[in-house]
């Protein structure tokens, strides 16, 4: 962490076997679904979003998500938990990665078309809360890479896919880890969160 006390979180959903999308594609989320509107599940986001200020999102992850969450906020008979992520998103400080994206369709949004790693070091000289980066799998491996990640968050799926994409990938720097929190949900899933262990730790 920053002397400000800035955390990079990154947070993700995986199946047993390691995947964040089954054989079928970007697309192929299917085994999520079941999970992702578990009271666990709501929880784990909850937890993460409360002490942030700062949403890190890639192009592919903002547009999903900003065109489906910030309605959200208003639906009365949305889950309360559901209503808060969407109000925090809509409200937060909004950072998207793009080689693409000239401007922002998005309000309260930033645009880089820079390493992640630089922004992320940019963005935690400047005051505020958590930085988080919720599923966008292209920024969360290059933090990884860069060993820019102060706390890894992710929620495993009691399913196998046998394909797809992985989050882990060989040739990522050695890191230590400590457990944080770890959560049992339902239907077999669990939340596991860890910090980073620095030399000053």
């Amino acid at each position: 962490m920053t002397e400000n006390g800035r955390r990079v979180v990154v947070n993700t959903n995986v199946s047993i076997d390691g995947y964040y999308h089954g054989p079928g594609g970007p697309q192929d989320m299917g085994f999520v679904m079941p999970y992702a509107i578990t009271d666990a599940a709501r929880d784990h986001l909850t937890r993460l979003w409360e002490p942030a200020t700062t949403a890190l999102l890639g192009r592919t992850n903002a547009e999903g998500f900003l065109a489906y969450w910030p309605p959200v906020a208003d639906q009365a008979d949305a889950d309360p938990r559901d209503r808060g992520y969407a109000a925090w998103l809509r409200d937060a400080d909004k950072v998207v990665l793009s080689s693409t994206l000239t401007e922002s369709p998005w309000e309260r949004t930033r645009i880089f078309n820079e390493p992640a790693e630089d922004v992320v070091d940019r963005l935690k000289a400047e005051d505020g809360g958590d930085i988080v980066v919720f599923s966008s799998a292209s920024v969360i491996k290059a933090l990884l890479a860069a060993d820019r990640v102060d706390r890894l968050s992710f929620m495993i799926f009691p399913e196998i896919l046998g394909g797809g994409a992985r989050m882990f990938e060989e040739g990522l720097p050695a890191s230590k880890w400590r457990l944080a929190t770890a959560v049992s949900g339902e239907h077999g899933a669990v939340a596991l969160v860890y910090d980073r262990l620095r030399a000053a730790d």
